[in-house]
């Protein structure tokens, strides 16, 4: 097992110089929309992901990363291995896990799901059974999160990180997600209008497990699908009725949890 080098970490000044004489940084992300900057770093022959954030509402994000991290635990979700202050806020480290994001919008970029060779595009070309195998993983991943009280908030298909060698699918960037329910006290919550549901954009609604519900039917939908457009669905039609009941307007019409939607689906299948 591969000694985690952070452990004796507590506080550091300056981030970048400071993770420069631990080891290399082979990779800089710092154009996030999330405004948080993270590097990728070899130290000794392993790789870790160090993401930090300096603004206030960013450092409340990874804070509550943390407490996400503290409750729930899956193979397909990266875990948080340790996290540190720095002399402008907070730095979460993870391991680095191979793969590539299927859709990961910049300040200076984005679109680019149907641009062909893009992660996602080469995603939906992939053969039915690697699709569903990847799905299954965040149909699983969802039900460790169901039973710890969790609810999902800002999931698309950039918390997918996908290895197309080894035919992996795992979840990062859960910083959003909270324990529900809870009662919305803004205008919307962040999130990819694509997957949120109808409440996500309404003060005072519900958060609740079903619009957990709602998020994973609109991933099933986007991913089973050959494009964007949403015209070339690549699953059965017992499938797609189960993702309509999933995604209805109504929280009430939809399944009552994920385990319900995962058993329709299994059964689907």
């Amino acid at each position: 097992m591969t000694t985690q080098p952070f452990l004796a970490v507590t506080h550091v000044a300056a981030l970048e110089s400071f993770l420069s004489g631990m080891g290399t940084v082979f990779r800089k992300f710092d154009e996030q929309d999330s405004g948080c900057i993270s590097y990728g770093l070899e130290v000794a022959g392993s790789r870790w992901f160090v993401k930090a954030a300096s603004k206030a509402t960013d450092v409340c994000s990874l804070r509550r990363a943390i407490s996400v991290h503290q409750a729930v635990s899956h193979p397909a979700i990266v875990p948080l291995v340790h996290s540190f202050t720095t002399e402008e806020g907070l730095a979460l480290v993870y391991p680095w896990v191979r793969g590539e994001v299927l859709y990961h919008p910049t300040r200076s970029r984005h679109g680019g799901r149907a641009t062909p060779g893009s992660p996602m595009a080469r995603f939906r070309t992939l053969p039915i059974v690697r699709i569903q195998t990847a799905l299954e993983a965040v149909l699983s991943a969802h039900l460790a999160v169901e039973q710890t009280g969790l609810v999902a908030v800002d999931f698309y298909d950039g918390c997918m990180l996908y290895d197309f060698s080894e035919h992996r699918m795992v979840l990062c960037d859960l910083d959003e997600y909270r324990h529900g329910p809870f009662t919305l006290e803004a205008d919307r919550l962040p999130g990819s209008t694509r997957y949120m549901a109808p409440e996500e954009f309404s003060r005072g609604s519900l958060i609740d497990i079903r619009t957990t519900v709602f998020n994973l039917g609109r991933a099933l939908r986007l991913l089973l699908d050959a494009g964007d457009d949403e015209t070339r669905w690549r699953g059965t039609p017992a499938q797609l009725a189960v993702i309509e009941r999933a995604t209805a307007p109504e929280p009430e019409r939809r399944w009552p949890s994920v385990r319900s939607l995962t058993d329709a689906w299994h059964a689907a299948a």
